[in-house]
């Protein structure tokens, strides 16, 4: 009988609280209690997220203290190497202009005042007659002295197969830059 008295009361129970619920009062309460759960659930919500993102900024605050140092420590790095750089590209530069005055390239040679070379494979003697003037220099070439200003080429033909170019590339007080090249040509 006890079981059978249980059973009862909460099927009573039941009934009420569900009749309850059917009445517009107990829908009001109904919604009122869904409201003010999704209500603190939200600002739950809210309140772990702005936990959690305060926790991220922490962390990043923290991630950068630490780096600041290290990123200094870089920047000052790439200052000097920028300054050893260009101290070293000035020293190249130092270093190929004195190489070019040494040997210069290939078919170009520098002619000093009275001065005669061999060149061209020892077709052609070129000499500077005296120093240089405003506008042209005196170029003697197997013999023949000529006038040039620079950026002129003197072809000469040494015999009807060999013909020779002598450049003016630049001249100043003290020397002139000369090319010179001899090409054979090929019988067809």
């Amino acid at each position: 009988m006890t079981d059978r008295t249980r059973m009862s009361r909460s099927g009573q129970k039941r009934s009420r609280l569900h009749g309850f619920l059917l009445t517009p009062g107990g829908r009001f309460v109904l919604v009122f209690i869904f409201v003010v759960i999704m209500t603190c659930g939200g600002i739950g919500g809210y309140l772990f997220g702005v936990d959690l993102a305060h926790h991220d900024l922490v962390v990043a605050r923290m991630l950068i203290e630490q780096l600041q140092p290290e990123n200094q420590r870089l920047k000052r790095q790439i200052v000097e190497q920028n300054a050893r750089l260009v101290a070293l590209q000035g020293k190249l530069a130092s270093v190929q202009a004195t190489l070019d005055s040494i040997m210069p390239s290939e078919n170009t040679y520098n002619i000093s005042p009275n001065q005669s070379l061999v060149v061209a494979g020892g077709q052609l003697t070129v000499g500077l007659v005296g120093s240089p003037t405003n506008q042209s220099v005196n170029i003697n070439i197997n013999g023949k002295q000529q006038s040039a200003a620079p950026g002129d080429v003197l072809k000469i033909t040494l015999n009807p197969s060999t013909t020779c170019q002598v450049a003016v590339r630049s001249f100043d007080m003290f020397k002139a830059i000369v090319t010179a090249s001899c090409e054979t040509a090929k019988p067809q």
